[in-house]
C-alpha cells in the first residue's frame, strides 16, 4: 500500500517571514507556486538575452503601462511567481506599496530555455485560474512563442503558436507588432 505524506502549503505572508528570518535570502532563486517553494531554473545566456530583447522591444508600451522584469506578481494567498516580463497597468507608485496582482497585468511572459513543460503545465494554468488576460511562453528550445488568451478556471480558451517569420501583438497594445524572430533571437 502506498504511503501518502502530508504536505503543508505556505502562504505568501509565511514565505516573506521565512525571508525576514533568514531562511530564504535574496539570492535564493525560488518562487511560491500554489503554496510550494519552488526552485527556479538557472538563467542561461539564451534566456537572459531573450529577456533583454523583450525589455528593449516594449518601451513603446511604457506610455500606457509599466514593463516589469523578473519581479513578483501576487496571485492569491498561496502563489507569488516571478514571470520574466509583465506589462502592467500604470500606477503612480510603481507598485512600491504592494506587488501587482492579476488585475494589474495586461500580459505576462515566461521565457523557457529548459523549463517549457513546467511553465506550460504549472504556471500557464495558474495564470488562467487567476484571470491573467494574456500569457506568452517563449519556448527557446522549440523556437516558438505560445500565446494564451481568454482565461477561465479550466485554463485558457484560446491558444496559438507563433513561429519564426510570423508576427504577434499584445492584445492590450494591438498597434505594437513584434516579429517572433526579434523575441527568439
Amino acid at each position: 500500500m502506498p504511503v501518502q505524506l502530508l504536505t503543508r502549503r505556505f502562504t505568501v505572508e509565511e514565505y516573506y517571514r521565512m525571508a525576514q528570518a533568514g531562511i530564504l535570502s535574496e539570492d535564493d532563486r525560488v518562487e511560491l507556486i500554489e503554496g510550494a517553494i519552488v526552485e527556479m531554473a538557472a538563467i542561461g545566456s539564451r534566456h537572459a538575452a531573450c529577456v533583454g530583447r523583450l525589455t528593449a522591444l516594449f518601451p513603446p508600451v511604457q506610455a500606457g503601462g509599466i514593463v516589469w522584469v523578473q519581479n513578483p506578481i501576487r496571485i492569491g494567498e498561496h502563489s507569488e511567481p516571478q514571470p520574466d516580463l509583465a506589462l502592467l497597468r500604470p500606477r503612480p507608485d510603481f507598485y512600491a506599496s504592494a506587488h501587482p496582482g492579476p488585475g494589474d497585468a495586461f500580459l505576462l511572459v515566461e521565457v523557457s530555455e529548459t523549463s517549457a513543460d513546467a511553465d506550460r503545465e504549472v504556471k500557464v494554468p495558474l495564470y488562467a485560474r487567476a484571470g491573467i488576460p494574456e500569457v506568452w511562453l517563449a519556448d527557446l528550445e522549440g523556437e516558438v512563442i505560445e500565446i494564451y488568451r481568454q482565461p477561465s478556471p479550466e485554463g485558457y480558451r484560446e491558444g496559438r503558436k507563433v513561429r519564426r517569420g510570423e508576427a504577434l501583438s499584445p492584445e492590450a497594445f494591438p498597434n505594437l507588432t513584434l516579429a517572433a524572430d526579434e523575441i527568439l533571437g
